[in-house]
Parts: C-alpha cells; sequence; structure tokens
C-alpha cells in the first residue's frame, strides 16, 4: 500500500477519496446502531456532509472521458445528489422508513457501485492499495461489496420476519 497515489493526484481526486471513505465507515455506525439518538442524529448530519462532498467532488473528476468531459459514472453523481436530498427531506418531515429506504439506497448504490469502479485496475485507489495486483484487487472489492449487499438483505429480512 503506498499513499503516494493519492497524494500526486488532484485536490478534487482528493478530497473525493476523502469524504467517500469517511462516508463509507461512517455508514454502518449510522445504520446498525442506534435509531433517533443524539448520537445518530450528529453522525448522521456528518455523513450527509460527506456524502455532499464526495458527489460534489465527482462532478469534477473526467479522467474517463465518453461524452465530453463526462462517463457513465457521472449519473452516480445525478442519482447520488437526488438520493442524498430525497433521504434528508424524509428525515426531516418525519418519513423516518422512506428516509432508512433512501439512504441506505444511497449507501449501498451509489457508495457501493461507485467504490467498485473505484478500484478498478489503474484507477488513484487502486494504485494506493493494489499496486502488485490491481486485477486481484478489484475483485476483492467486488466480493466484499456483493458480500455486503447479501448480509444488508438478509438482516432486512430477518427485521421483517419479526
Amino acid at each position: 500500500m503506498s499513499l503516494a497515489p493519492l497524494l500526486e493526484a488532484s485536490l478534487t481526486i482528493q478530497i473525493h477519496a476523502i469524504s467517500a471513505t469517511m462516508a463509507v465507515l461512517l455508514g454502518p455506525i449510522i445504520f446498525y446502531g442506534g435509531k433517533g439518538t443524539t448520537l445518530h442524529k450528529w453522525l448522521g448530519k456528518f455523513w450527509a456532509l460527506a456524502m455532499g462532498f464526495a458527489i460534489v467532488s465527482s462532478a469534477f473528476i473526467w479522467e474517463t472521458r465518453l461524452v465530453g468531459p463526462f462517463s457513465p459514472v457521472h449519473l452516480l453523481t445525478v442519482l447520488g445528489a437526488w438520493g442524498l436530498v430525497s433521504g434528508v427531506r424524509h428525515a426531516v418531515k418525519g418519513r423516518i422508513a422512506a428516509h432508512q429506504a433512501s439512504m441506505k439506497s444511497l449507501y449501498f448504490w451509489a457508495l457501493g457501485v461507485a467504490g467498485v469502479f473505484t478500484f478498478m485496475p489503474g484507477r488513484v485507489m487502486s494504485r494506493v492499495f493494489f499496486s502488485e495486483n490491481a486485477t486481484l484487487g478489484f475483485y476483492l472489492v467486488l466480493l466484499v461489496y456483493l458480500m455486503a449487499l447479501a448480509l444488508n438483505k438478509a438482516r432486512s429480512q430477518n427485521l421483517a420476519k419479526g
């Protein structure tokens, strides 16, 4: 592991990587900890701020260009912004079930899918963590993501059963 590729990257990529990493790490604490507590609310605000930085900064990362400066990953920028605003609005209006669904969807789909793409061989985070074997690293991250999805689904089904 070497931080050199991240430290040599643009400020936009550094901001994006730091804010997305904070959101990834805080997610499970918020989702599986106590709900409605003061701690949950403060961590949730910090998580939303980190997500906001990750989303806004992602709009300005143009390493892979398909249509002008944009790539298919930029669709996640738009969907992420909509999901974050929607999830916060649900919380403010007291629609807790909708809030929880929006935030988990944002976490697993926006952060998860984008995170998997982040570790594709040749990308900055791939070079940070898997410089020796980028392909194996990518498949490892993909496997961890799929396992997290499966565990979350199993947990949701168990909670629904009672």
